[in-house]
């Protein structure tokens, strides 16, 4: 019984990483749904923004207060513009330009374009010179390859719609709302183009949320205060920005409703939980790891988007979804392949530094022993010198020998 425990134990242990992230896919899934009702009820995403992030602040605000009360750095004038800058990148422009074209498409549509996060960070790094780019090794080959699909792909999704591909189940689940949920978007007119450009956009934000974060976090090692402090700052510019866009007050409103529980799952699930479980996860196997499991998250919505909204397939969203997927893992495979050969030279050094600090410490015993060899031989020497009796000799002193002196004759 002990044996099945360890057994059971072990497999857990090694399967709560996997278990982690395909949990978390089913949050974000779970998000673009329950965002698209809500939209399509006639919430302003704006509003939605702004709630998000309130939600997000108030529910990362706890564990900032309490697990990096003493270990907080100061907030300079640069360190404050750069939250600034990831608040306008993140909350603002992302989210906002997410949500007007998740409006315009689909959340299938709007999942399988933000898997172009990967390549598109991969490029902004390498114009930083994040990145080092060297077309003679293969892994360098993969990425820009990877790279090329996955924008291919995006562009194959957005110039070519191709006839609707139909699912077992669409047949016969809810054919009603089906119907009812068919003709209001055919009257619509989901302008797809439109929604593209704003998902590009909002993509194009979010990399470079993660180039600026990268080097924030290099300065201030704070994540959970540096997560709460963005989210607060986007939460004001988001305000700022709803202001000036929606001149009506009653959009503020909301109730115990869709739009409430969308904010809500929004904020906690998609921002707060899943920054704390991404950190843990990445902590353990890397960031290569992490984005290998998000077109997990394209393929739940659109199984969910397909029973709860009755949402069409398009045969041009299915073939750029699988170019988008093909470029993705092989810019991750050329990722991997750096990380192991990084991890593969640093376990070569480490014995030669091991080896030059032991022989460093024998030279410098060997040096000790020496001068502590001399110390015990002279101090040896003094004692016998000390000990040996000292003898005073005496000794007559010689007269100096008598001179004859001839007298004068007379």
């Amino acid at each position: 019984m002990e044996g099945k425990l360890g057994c059971f134990a072990r497999f857990f242990l090694t399967a709560k990483p996997y278990i982690a992230m395909i949990c978390l896919q089913f949050g974000y899934a779970g998000m673009n749904i329950i965002t698209k009702v809500s939209l399509n009820r006639g919430m302003s995403h704006y509003v939605l923004v702004v709630y998000r992030h309130a939600f997000a602040t108030a529910a990362i605000a706890p564990f900032a207060i309490i697990f990096e009360r003493n270990m907080r750095p100061k907030i300079t004038f640069s360190i404050f513009m750069q939250m600034f800058a990831l608040g306008l990148l993140g909350p603002v422009i992302d989210q906002n330009f997410y949500y007007a074209g998740l409006k315009f498409t689909s959340p299938t549509f709007s999942c399988a374009m933000s898997n172009m996060l990967p390549a598109m960070t991969f490029v902004m790094a390498v114009l930083c010179r994040m990145e080092k780019l060297d077309m003679k090794k293969v892994r360098c080959q993969a990425k820009v390859i990877g790279t090329i699909v996955t924008v291919a792909g995006a562009m194959l999704m957005t110039l070519y719609k191709g006839n609707v591909v139909e699912l077992i189940w669409t047949k016969h689940v809810h054919p009603h709302y089906a119907e009812t949920t068919s003709a209001s978007s055919d009257s619509s007119d989901k302008d797809w183009v439109k929604g593209s450009i704003l998902l590009i956009i909002a993509t194009f934000a979010w990399a470079s949320f993660f180039i600026l974060q990268n080097v924030t976090m290099r300065v201030y090692k704070a994540p959970f205060s540096l997560t709460c402090l963005v989210c607060f700052i986007g939460t004001l510019q988001s305000i700022a920005v709803t202001f000036v866009m929606e001149h009506k007050p009653n959009v503020w409103s909301i109730g115990w409703d869709m739009n409430l529980l969308a904010a809500a799952y929004a904020g906690i699930v998609s921002s707060s939980i899943a920054y704390y479980v991404q950190g843990l996860v990445m902590e353990k196997r890397g960031p290569v790891f992490v984005t290998a499991f998000s077109p997990l998250m394209m393929i739940i919505v659109a199984i969910m988007g397909s029973f709860i909204l009755a949402e069409k397939i398009y045969m041009g969203g299915v073939m750029g979804a699988i170019l988008i997927v093909m470029g993705l893992y092989s810019v991750l495979w050329g990722k991997y392949k750096e990380f192991k050969d990084k991890e593969l030279s640093d376990e070569i050094l480490d014995p030669v530094k091991v080896n030059s600090g032991n022989n460093n410490n024998n030279n410098n015993m060997m040096m000790i022993d020496g001068v502590e060899a001399n110390d015990i031989e002279m101090q040896k020497n003094e004692t016998h010198i000390s000990a040996v009796p000292a003898i005073a000799i005496s000794a007559p002193m010689p007269t100096p020998p008598m001179i004859a002196v001839e007298a004068p004759k007379v």
